[in-house]
Formats: C-alpha cells, sequence, structure tokens
C-alpha cells in the first residue's frame, strides 16, 4: 500500500488533476458556477423591461468602478437561455436553459438612468435600496488573480521534488543534486566485528592500528605519529572488502559512511565534486569516523585517458576526492577506506602517501582461512555428523567468502527441498556441483553410445591426472550433465599453490587433452566434447608463451599484459605473432601426444573406470583412488594442517600483531649482540625484515597475478 502511494505521488498527472479541481473549487466559491440557475446576467434595458412588466420584487443599487452594479431579486421564477462565458468556468457545457430567482446588471451614471429606474420602481412596486461603493471588489479581484498561481508554482515544486527524489537526487530531488544523502550508520546498530570476518587474519592485524587510532588518537598524536588518512582494500570480488571496512567501523564505534565510486557520477557538471565536499563536510562534523568508498575505480581512474580531455565530470570529481583526502585543510579525523579490485588502474596522485598511506591485498583464503569462513557461516546452519569442513575447505581452492556462503546456503537449500533437517555431506557435496557447474540434468535423454563415449571421455581425464599426480589430484568424475556439460572431472591441486613452475602447467595441460585422446584410443574418433577442454589448454599455453617467457624459440620476454588479449594493444610484430601461434600449438600437440601415450599405456585402468561411471554415474576421489590402485577403500589420511575452527577478534588480531613485533625486535636485539662478537656475520636489519617477510607469507609477492590467475583455473572444471 506504501508504495503504491509513493507512485500514485510521483505521476505528473496526479498533480495536474488536483489542480484542476482547486481552480473549479475556487469558482464555485466565488460564485463563477451558474449550474445552479439561483442568479441570472441581464442588460440594462432587459431590466427596464422587466420593470415596467412588473417582474422585480426588489433591486439594489450599488457604485463600482465608474457604473452602478443592480443585484435583484424576481418576484417568481424565470426561465431564459444562458452560456457560461465565466473565463473561471473550465468544466461550462455551452448554452442551456436555467431558472433563475436572482439577477444583476450594470447601467451608467448619470441622473436620466437613476430617475427612469426610480420611478419605474415607484409605479411597479418594486423595492429599491441604495449601497455604498464597495473597498473588497478590488482584493477579491487580485485574489481571483493570485491564487491560481500561486497553486501552479506549489505543484510545479512538489513535481520536481519527487521527480528528483526519483530518479536518486536524495531529499530535496533537483535543487539538492550537490548532496550526497549519505546518513552515517549509527554505531549502535553495526554489530559486525572482527569475529565475523574469517580468513583474513593478516589483513585484520593491518587495521587494527587504524581501531586503536579511532579510540585513543592521543596514545599516537603524544608521539607525533599520523594515522593512515586512507587504507586501500584490494582483491578479487567476493574476499570480504565490504565486510573488513564494517568490522573497522563496528569495532571503533564511530559513525560510518559507505557509498559508491558511481554514486558521485551524474548527468550533471559538477555535481560529482559537490558531492564529495558534502560527503567530507558530514564526515568532520561527526569526527572521528570512517568513510567507506567502494569501487573507487569509478572515479578513480588515472587523469588524461579519457576521450573529453582534462576536464570531464569524472575528472573534477576525482580532483575533489584528492583536495579533500590531503588538501590544505587535511583529513580532519576522517579515515578513507576503499575498496577495489583493478588498483593498476587508479591515479597516481590518489595512491601516494599522504592519502592511500596504506594498501592491504585482500587475496583469496588459503585451505585454513576457508575452513574458518565455513565455520562463521555454518553458525545457524544444522550440520549434519558426517559434515567435515576441514574436507570441504580442501575440496574448494581458489573460492572466496562469498563462494563458499553460497555453498552452504546451496547445501541448505538442498536439505530444505528433500524436506531434511540437517545438512548432510551428500547435500554440500551436490552444492559443490552446483555451484562450479550448475544444476543436474538427469532427465535428459541420452543415447546409450553417447553415454559410453562420455564415459571414457572423463575416464581419460581421469587417468592423466592420477598418472600426472604430483601436484593436481583427482578429486571427482561425473558423468551426469550440468549445465552446458555434458560431464565433468574436477582435478585440484593437492596443496594451495601460489607459483606453478612449467612442469605443472604442462601437466594440466596434458590433463585437459585426456580426454580427446581417451576417445581416440577407445572409440577411434573425435567428438564436439572437447571444446572446453581446448579452450582451457589454449589459454594456459598462450600465457606460458607470452606471460611467463617458458619457451625456447621465443625466450624470457613478456609479450603481452596478462589477462590483456586485445589486438589492439599488440606491441609486436607479425612475424612474432606467428612464432607465439607456432609455439603454442607445439606445447598443444606435445600435451595431446603425452595423454595419447598415458592413455594406451593404461588401457586396463581406463576401461575400468569408464565401466564404474556407466554404472555408478559419479566417483569420489578415494572411489578413484582405489579403482586406480587395489580396489579398496583407502586407509584415513593424517591431518595435513592444523585447523583454524574460529576468526580472531580485535583483542586477538591486536595480540598477534604485538607478539610479531616483540619477535622482531628479539631478533634485531640478538643481531646486535652477534655483531659485537663478529660484525662480518651478523645479519642486517634489511636482511632480517626479509627473512620475516618470507616466514610469514611464504612466497615472493611477485607471484600473487599468477596465483589469482591459477585460482581462476581450480575452479573451471574440465567441461565435456
Amino acid at each position: 500500500m506504501k508504495n503504491n502511494r509513493n507512485r500514485l505521488l510521483s505521476n505528473g498527472l496526479f498533480y495536474i488533476v488536483v489542480f484542476l479541481l482547486l481552480l473549479w473549487g475556487i469558482n464555485w466559491a466565488l460564485g463563477g458556477s451558474s449550474n445552479s440557475g439561483a442568479t441570472e446576467n441581464i442588460s440594462y434595458s432587459q431590466f427596464v423591461k422587466d420593470l415596467r412588466k412588473g417582474k422585480i420584487k426588489s433591486f439594489n443599487v450599488q457604485p463600482a468602478n465608474g457604473v452602478y452594479t443592480v443585484n435583484g431579486t424576481y418576484k417568481s421564477a424565470e426561465t431564459t437561455k444562458s452560456s457560461n462565458n465565466d473565463s473561471l468556468s473550465i468544466f461550462g457545457n455551452g448554452s442551456k436553459s436555467t431558472t433563475a430567482t436572482r439577477f444583476s446588471t450594470t447601467m451608467l451614471q448619470n441622473d436620466s438612468s437613476v430617475s427612469v429606474v426610480q420611478n419605474l420602481a415607484r409605479k411597479y412596486n418594486a423595492k429599491m435600496t441604495t449601497s455604498g461603493e464597495s473597498q473588497s471588489g478590488n482584493w477579491i479581484s487580485t485574489i481571483i488573480m493570485l491564487v491560481p498561481t500561486l497553486l501552479f508554482i506549489v505543484m510545479l515544486w512538489m513535481m520536481m521534488s519527487q521527480s528528483g527524489a526519483g530518479r536518486g537526487g536524495g531529499q530535496g530531488g533537483i535543487m539538492n543534486f550537490g548532496r550526497s544523502h549519505v546518513k552515517p550508520e549509527d554505531p549502535k546498530k553495526n554489530k559486525v566485528r572482527f569475529s565475523d570476518v574469517a580468513g583474513e587474519e593478516e589483513e585484520k592485524q593491518e587495521l587494527v592500528e587504524v581501531v586503536e587510532f579511532l579510540k585513543n588518537p592521543k596514545k599516537y598524536s603524544r608521539l607525533g605519529a599520523r594515522i593512515p588518512s586512507g587504507v586501500l582494500l584490494e582483491g578479487p570480488p567476493g574476499t570480504g572488502k565490504t565486510l573488513l571496512a564494517r568490522a573497522v567501523a563496528g569495532e571503533a564505534n564511530v559513525p560510518f559512511y559507505s557509498i559508491s565510486g558511481s554514486d558521485f557520477v551524474e548527468m550533471f557538471v559538477g555535481v560529482g565534486a559537490s558531492r564529495v565536499r558534502d560527503l567530507f563536510n558530514n564526515a568532520k562534523k561527526n569526527a572521528p569516523s570512517i568513510i567507506f568508498i567502494d569501487e573507487i575505480d569509478a572515479i578513480g581512474r588515472s587523469r588524461g585517458n579519457g576521450m573529453g580531455g582534462g576536464n570531464d565530470e569524472r575528472e573534477q570529481t576525482l580532483n575533489q576526492l584528492l583536495v579533500e583526502m590531503d588538501g590544505f585543510q587535511g583529513d580532519e579525523g576522517v579515515i578513507v577506506i576503499a575498496a577495489t579490485n583493478r588498483s593498476d588502474v587508479l591515479d597516481a596522485a590518489l595512491m601516494r602517501p599522504g592519502r592511500f598511506d596504506r594498501k592491504v591485498l585482500v587475496g583469496r583464503p588459503d585451505v585454513r582461512g576457508r575452513e574458518a569462513i565455513l565455520r562463521v557461516h555454518a553458525r545457524n546452519k544444522p550440520l549434519a555428523a558426517d559434515v567435515d569442513l576441514k574436507e570441504v575447505a580442501r575440496q574448494t581452492p581458489g573460492f572466496v567468502g562469498a563462494d563458499l556462503a553460497n555453498v552452504l546456503n546451496e547445501a541448505a537449500l538442498v536439505a530444505a527441498r528433500r524436506n531434511g533437517n540437517e545438512i548432510t555431506a551428500a547435500d554440500i557435496d551436490e552444492a559443490e556441483d552446483r555451484v562450479i557447474a550448475g544444476p543436474a540434468k538427469k532427465d535428459r535423454i541420452i543415447s546409450e553410445d553417447e553415454r559410453k563415449r562420455v564415459a571414457f571421455h572423463e575416464a581419460g581425464h581421469s587417468i592423466c591426472g592420477l598418472v600426472l599426480s604430483d601436484s593436481r589430484t583427482v578429486r571427482k568424475v561425473t558423468i551426469v550433465p550440468r549445465g552446458r556439460a555434458g560431464g565433468y572431472n574436477l582435478m585440484l591441486p593437492k596443496d594451495d599453490q601460489y607459483i606453478l613452475t612449467k612442469k605443472q602447467l604442462f601437466e594440466q595441460i596434458v590433463g585437459l587433452m585426456g580426454g580427446r585422446a581417451g576417445e581416440e584410443v577407445v572409440v577411434g574418433d573425435q567428438s564436439t566434447g572437447a571444446s572446453n577442454d581446448f579452450e582451457q589448454a589454449t589459454a594456459l599455453a598462450r600465457s606460458m608463451v607470452v606471460n611467463y617467457g617458458m619457451t625456447d624459440e621465443l625466450g624470457m620476454v613478456e609479450l603481452e599484459k596478462e589477462g590483456d588479449n586485445s589486438p589492439y594493444n599488440r606491441t609486436y610484430s607479425d612475424r612474432t605473432a606467428a612464432k607465439i601461434d607456432e609455439a603454442v600449438k607445439k606445447i598443444l600437440d606435445e600435451g595431446h601426444a603425452k595423454a595419447i601415450e598415458i592413455v594406451k599405456n593404461n588401457r586396463e585402468t581406463h576401461r575400468i573406470i569408464a565401466e564404474a561411471l556407466l554404472k555408478y554415474e559419479t566417483l569420489d576421489e578415494k572411489q578413484i583412488m582405489s579403482l586406480y590402485k587395489t580396489g579398496k577403500m583407502p586407509e584415513s589420511e593424517n591431518e595435513a594442517y592444523p585447523s583454524e575452527s574460529k576468526a580472531s577478534t580485535f583483542e586477538e588480531a591486536k595480540a598477534a600483531m604485538q607478539k610479531k613485533e616483540l619477535d622482531r625486535h628479539a631478533k634485531l636485539e640478538e643481531a646486535a649482540g652477534t655483531d659485537e662478537l663478529d660484525p662480518l656475520n651478523a645479519p642486517s636489519e634489511k636482511d632480517l625484515h626479509h627473512e620475516d617477510a618470507t616466514a610469514d607469507s611464504e612466497l615472493p609477492e611477485k607471484s600473487e597475478n599468477d596465483a589469482d590467475k591459477q585460482d581462476q583455473q581450480d575452479q573451471k572444471p574440465t567441461d565435456d
């Protein structure tokens, strides 16, 4: 009902109808409508005739604007034809018959006219009265002209206000486009804390100082320290950047302003810059406070690259943001937290110290982080005894927090669909398949020959994955159609990988070629089922050539930016392009030949796995290993990593950060003592810092892009 009322108020036709009704009411109240037939306007000559015929009972004469106005009453009702000529009579119907008991007319102000009327009134017994000139006539005329004009202005203003609010202009509509209309979230309503953010323990430790400054700024100001005015959260979509910002505001118990980068941009020039000023002014009034700008790359892209020159709307917005973050006045207790997954396109002035002083990479969680995230999202879900979240975390490499939340939500929907009271391991397994490849198409009619072809195809993937199992293992294989795939094979890394070797990439290509090899060796023919395999294999082979420098023909040269295959950005010659094509084809041919060799050397095992797929349709990791090795179910495996059963609170993250600093100072002091004994062998502070960074992060920072790309590959099953 409320939505219908708001829709009615935002309709311009509604205000037009109301305006016309008001005009009609005013006209009726002032006597402008003659539909009742009570008063008749007659001419002076008709008035004289009616007097002579004795029709008039009484009349009153009153001077007005240089003439005499005569208003009187008939002795009996008169039927006449009249027309609605009143300018305010909007709903008039033209000429019509009316019954009049009163009349009105005007006559000239001269003695002869008055004398004639007096004599006739005395002769035919008509009562004549006189009145002085009225002073309210001018006021009535003025009101009649002004009221409709004022009503029209009010209606127009209300229409503009509703229209502006409907387009996102906020309160006040078109008159307040320059305001951000972002209200601070009440700190009491923000229930998100560090314990709600799992899988990002080191990221939380980086933000501990921000929370401490907002809670106790004097602790830093007395030491002359300046807290970072801006924190940039960078990472793939779904990793929890927004949740992390809300946790910082929740822990600090300060007002939290949240806005998207696209909210600053409007069709009117200067609106974005005005909204930035208004947002920071509001935040400064409630300082200390936090401003969170999601998708800042919408306004923070490098300047000078647009088609509109250097003075377009987006650049004006960015310039105002730069001034507000580190201008002459400073931030005044306002901390800006921004999130993006495209930090490479941000303007250099925005990234310099003094604006975004601290850059926190919120990457994909590792296996321990995934387990902790699963435990957070499983708090309000009844899990059966056979559910092992540690195993689920192992089966989902490359998944971010949003993906894991979706898996558990899908599992709950699957359990509800079968009217279950608990979420079982089978429900989670089905949910993983639905998230990765889509819902199963079990009702699809498939011929027996096609089922056999798909079974041998998937068995070929499995054999190659089992033989080349140094880095990746076969987690699941199925011939149940899902989405566009007739079946798929899920081969995932044994452990979380951040860098990949040439051998590992080649083994992935061989595994992708295993499906076509299985068809060729057994069926002796080729089909269209390997199209997705070739797509993934070609992308890997091309990356080996143009990004990673893993070929002798072209050497260690980066020929393309990673993920940028646009021909318009190509910087090499046609001859080099031909060499790239030849190198990619060579890698793919070698991978295909290796896959053929593996399938031929393991034809019996390949047949056993294919027959098991035809019988059971889906095989998990333990069943596949049992078929490949001994035919028995494998024994329980040892724990590969310690559990991270819960997310750390703010106090725990703070303690971990302090412990890390104490350990670093202890190493420095130990190094100083060693320096006194043997100055030549003492490690420098730079070396110790490098050791700490290596121990904490396990791998160099330069491998992050490779890891992200690998994570994306891990989530892609081998479709057919």
